[in-house]
């Protein structure tokens, strides 16, 4: 192979299998050295000189010049030193060059093995560094085939393996279907990069906002909270940077175009969105959406929640075999107890905000009273409010 070919077989493979060209020339240079100890015993004395422009590349030994020589690995007669150059003495130390043709075929096939396996490593670990870099993210793959109840998904440059754990319940899929994973994790082995992924995760339903949603994509629309049961109900609780801008809105999109096709993404799986509160109670209102509140009793310290709903919100609120409560309760955080109105008042859950509204009715009334009674002039509130009346009934 000529210096011109060398050259551009490097550049190739530096551009088809990510690897840099210097390592590529280290895999070069290191084999020369391997074929030579295998050639001559040693590479003790081995030196190898590589131009990284040209593509050139030298191996000499370096041999001490003797009177009479007794390792012709490591020395060189003074005679044979002059051959080279006549400047050359007893004693000096002088570059041989070795030429690759004087290698054997075992060499030369060993040096070839190592170019190789150094291209194979550094392939591996420039495909390890890049889903590495993607961790924790979502990529598209290819359904390749079923490994037992586990599934082979292609990912471009490498292999991902989707366990039964991470498996959606009752999702199917057939081959070269392109789905959305999220990359739990990678890891190194000696057959090259193990790439884990889920279907699952809750950051999943979270990386596809961000792809779908760009406010959320750049920060202006925070997701502050998700609680998933995968496949069948997603809550997540939503926050705006920005006053002018409403943060469940932006998520569902023009008729529920952003939200529809991350449902779609999913299989059908619903996905409620509320905004996200500071106050606990208006959040754990907000997180049993879609069921209505009457009242919501939070203790902050113990992570405890009392709340009344109408009767007929009940069922809603606790919702089928007790998923929304569920759900409400991991995204705040908060142990939710549920009762609805009649048996608040039972308990006598209600009655401290009867007693309170009852008082706050006579406050308003005295005072309403009060001010009726001091007026000065009573004739032209009278006037004032049947010129109201007569414009109401108009």
């Amino acid at each position: 192979m000529s210096n011109n070919e060398l050259l551009d077989a490097l550049n190739i493979l530096v551009k088809e299998k990510n690897i840099s060209k210097d390592t590529l020339l280290e895999a070069i240079e290191t084999s020369l050295v391997t074929a030579c100890k295998n050639h001559f015993g040693t590479s003790e004395n081995v030196k190898v000189f590589i131009n990284q422009e040209t593509g050139t590349f030298h191996c000499y030994q370096v041999k001490e010049v003797v009177e009479e020589v007794m390792d012709p690995v490591c020395e060189i007669s003074l005679s044979d030193a002059h051959n080279i150059d006549g400047a050359y003495n007893l004693g000096d130390m002088v570059n041989v060059e070795v030429k690759s043709k004087e290698f054997g075929r075992i060499s030369t096939q060993i040096a070839k093995n190592v170019i190789l396996q150094k291209i194979r490593e550094e392939e591996r670990k420039a495909v390890f560094d890049e889903y590495y870099s993607k961790e924790k993210e979502v990529v598209t793959g290819v359904v390749q085939r079923y490994l037992g109840r586990n599934v082979s998904i292609n990912l471009g440059k490498a292999d991902a393996i989707l366990t039964e754990n991470e498996q959606i319940k009752g999702e199917v899929f057939n081959p070269t279907e392109r789905i959305k994973v999220y990359i739990l994790e990678v890891k190194t082995t000696n057959r090259g990069p193990k790439i884990l992924v889920s279907r699952t995760h809750p950051e999943l339903v979270k990386r596809l906002f961000e792809s779908e949603v760009t406010e959320v994509k750049d920060g202006i629309v925070e997701i502050k909270a998700i609680a998933r049961e995968a496949g069948s109900r997603t809550k997540i609780a939503v926050y705006s940077n920005n006053p002018d801008v409403d943060p469940v809105g932006a998520c569902v999109g023009m008729n529920g175009a952003r939200v529809n096709a991350i449902v779609e993404e999913l299989r059908g799986e619903k996905i409620d969105i509320v905004t996200w509160n500071e106050n606990p109670a208006i959040l754990i209102q907000n997180a049993l959406s879609p069921a209505k509140v009457i009242s919501v009793i939070a203790d902050d310290e113990e992570k405890t929640a009392k709340v009344v709903v109408p009767d007929y919100q009940l069922s809603l609120a606790i919702g089928k075999e007790g998923q929304n409560a569920r759900l409400a309760a991991r995204l705040t955080g908060f142990k939710i107890d549920i009762k609805s109105e009649t048996q608040a008042r039972e308990s006598g859950d209600l009655l401290d905000y009867e007693h309170e509204y009852e008082e706050e009715n006579e406050v308003n009334d005295d005072f309403l009273n009060e001010k009726v009674e001091t007026s000065e002039d009573f004739n032209e509130v009278d006037s004032f409010d049947e010129g109201f009346y007569d414009e109401f009934e108009e």
